[in-house]
């Protein structure tokens, strides 16, 4: 299972729901869902439905997230970054230093991997 289709799932339990009655309120089909789910499907494209589906408020931290996971899956930059056009001038920076660079899992690791791209 991706990371992405292990956050969708997460979300819909979190619901208490299983997935035949999620699909069935909100009008997915089940069997793609479950594949969704899985891994076996990639993230979709149009995720708002999912995300108004799974209650998550617009804009906050877990709407970002599950549309970071998806982009990330699909080997993505997501568009509202893209459409900054002095952050898109800086991503090979970004590339570059993180090619370079060991990046630990902890939070210090990526502080200190933050630092190295402010400096650059």
């Amino acid at each position: 299972m991706g990371q992405f289709g292990s956050l969708l799932k997460n979300h819909r339990l979190r619901l208490g729901k299983t997935l035949r009655e999620f699909c069935k309120t909100n009008g997915f089909d089940a069997g793609n869902y479950s594949k969704i789910e899985r891994g076996v499907f990639p993230p979709p494209k149009e995720l708002d439905k999912y995300a108004e589906a799974l209650a998550l408020e617009r804009g906050s931290d877990e709407w970002l997230e599950l549309f970071d996971v998806a982009n990330a899956e699909r080997g993505e930059i997501p568009n509202d970054l893209m459409t900054d056009k002095e952050l898109v001038e800086r991503l090979p920076v970004l590339f570059r230093t993180l090619r370079a660079t060991q990046v630990s899992e902890d939070e210090d690791g990526i502080e200190k991997l933050i630092e190295k791209i402010r400096r650059s």
